[in-house]
């Protein structure tokens, strides 16, 4: 370390391990001396974190500019106020007193991949084309193309030729997701379709945290930690909360990507937004009407229960639950129940148990929970569900996309709740019949008033299935 060059082996490393991030210098797992030593000899280029002026102040790392989601704070250090940003303080606190460090080294090359993808399946048609699309995009580095598929048709296997283009070109991926359920859904299924190259994911709780592999698995606010460092990023579910509503997490992913490099967009529910660019024709897309085994999109059935909203959330009533469940056709579907808010899944679970306890639709407790974005056990309880331990899985709109279960009817309380636009309907109603052993999952939306994010989720799910030749 003390030569005016360093020996390549170790340049290679940290290049690998730093080139194209944007780090606080705790973030960076250097001893003091060395990284001092690395900023003096311009391997490592200082950022400010936070500019301010009197008019404007502005974070660099998220780009927040609203002053009210600045703070200050006594430094024990300099021994005055600094400001520090509110707005991605989860990420770890940046602060105007500690700048941010991105890699000024030579950039890492990643290997050429002859054969790299070890998936053995067929696409159809439709997969096919959207396939074909993705791969021109990145060998022609089109700047964005948009993937709009059905909820079941299959857009992650329609993204493995993609990949393997990718690798065989030697570029970087990232297929970012604004939901850790979905990071852990995706991951096992990339690493089994792609053995031989190392792929890491990475979300609040992973136990990766390296961040270098040739291909990265991540929740969106993990690019707030990077800069030009990918010539592919996929965003799965566009249109998902939080990417949609925090204007950092867009441009986070915009940051992320090489100046050459291809963005593509997968959703089953396009923003308003997008649609009018699709008909502007000023962003590509590529339409995928139909599901991978050829069954219709189950329709949702409109259910009217009289003053449903008091008899949830007062009297907390669920003798038309009851009576579903007592009528349903087939009982051997397991049952995923959607419900607006985290107070509303814990004050119902226990009399719900009960309820089917008593008469004998479960057999015992451990046949039903519920789930939600503050659960810390959460990735078990899915898991469970998935391998049918759990019948019935009372659950907030954590569960509406990027999850994938064989076999369940759904049924979604107080559907008319705010919280159920219309994405979140379409996305939750995709969640059935998503297997070609059992397309035809119920799904039914339980309301006292339809609204309008009700009958426009509908309408979209039926223009998909006409689209496709079903109606």
């Amino acid at each position: 370390m003390e030569k005016d060059v360093l020996p390549e082996e170790n340049l290679k490393k940290l290049s690998n391990q730093y080139d194209g991030k944007l780090l606080l210098e705790k973030e960076i797992s250097i001893p003091t001396p060395q990284f001092k030593s690395l900023l003096n000899r311009k391997y490592f280029k200082e950022i400010p974190s936070i500019t301010h002026s009197k008019w404007q102040i502005r974070c660099l790392r998220c780009n927040n500019q609203t002053p009210y989601l600045f703070a200050k704070y006594p430094c024990l250090v300099c021994e005055i106020e600094h400001f520090y940003c509110r707005n991605c303080i989860k990420m770890g606190r940046v602060s105007s007193c500690e700048p941010l460090y991105e890699w000024s080294g030579p950039s890492f090359v990643y290997p050429k991949h002859k054969n790299p993808c070890s998936w053995g399946g067929e696409l159809t048609s439709y997969q096919q084309a959207a396939a074909n699309d993705i791969i021109t995009a990145i060998e022609i580095g089109k700047k964005e193309h948009l993937i709009w598929a059905v909820c079941g048709s299959g857009k992650t296997e329609m993204l493995f030729p993609g990949i393997t283009r990718a690798l065989q070109l030697g570029k970087r991926i990232c297929l970012a997701t604004p939901r850790s359920d979905v990071v852990r859904e995706l991951l096992p299924r990339l690493r089994e379709a792609f053995h031989g190259i190392l792929i890491e994911g990475l979300y609040g709780a992973s136990e990766e945290k390296e961040g270098k592999a040739q291909i990265i698995v991540a929740t969106t606010h993990q690019l707030l930690r990077y800069k030009e460092a990918f010539e592919v990023i996929v965003i799965d579910e566009l249109d998902a909360f939080p990417y949609h509503a925090d204007q950092s997490l867009p441009f986070a992913t915009k940051r992320s990507l090489t100046r050459k490099g291809t963005m593509i967009y997968l959703t089953a529910t396009p923003r308003k937004a997008e649609q009018r660019k699709i008909k502007r024709k000023k962003l590509p897309h590529t339409f995928v009407p139909i599901r991978y085994h050829k069954h219709p999109l189950p329709l949702p059935k409109f259910k009217t229960i009289l003053q449903l909203s008091k008899q949830l959330y007062e009297k907390q009533n669920l003798k038309f639950l009851l009576s579903w469940f007592k009528k349903r056709q087939n009982k051997d579907r397991q049952v995923l129940i959607f419900v607006a808010t985290i107070d509303l899944a814990d004050r119902l679970i226990d009399l719900l148990s009960k309820l089917l306890l008593e008469e004998k639709i479960i057999k015992n407790k451990t046949e039903i929970t519920s789930v939600h974005s503050k659960d810390s056990d959460r990735a078990e309880k899915v898991m469970g569900f998935r391998e049918k331990k759990l019948k019935v899985l009372l659950t907030t709109t954590i569960l509406e996309r990027g999850v994938t279960f064989p076999s369940v009817d759904v049924l979604v309380l107080d559907a008319g709740h705010l919280v159920f636009d219309e994405a979140a309907l379409v996305q939750i109603a995709g969640r059935a019949g998503r297997s070609a052993e059992d397309p035809d999952g119920e799904v039914v939306f339980f309301h006292d008033g339809k609204t309008k994010a009700m009958v426009e989720a509908k309408k979209m799910m039926e223009s998909m299935n006409r689209r496709a030749g079903f109606i």
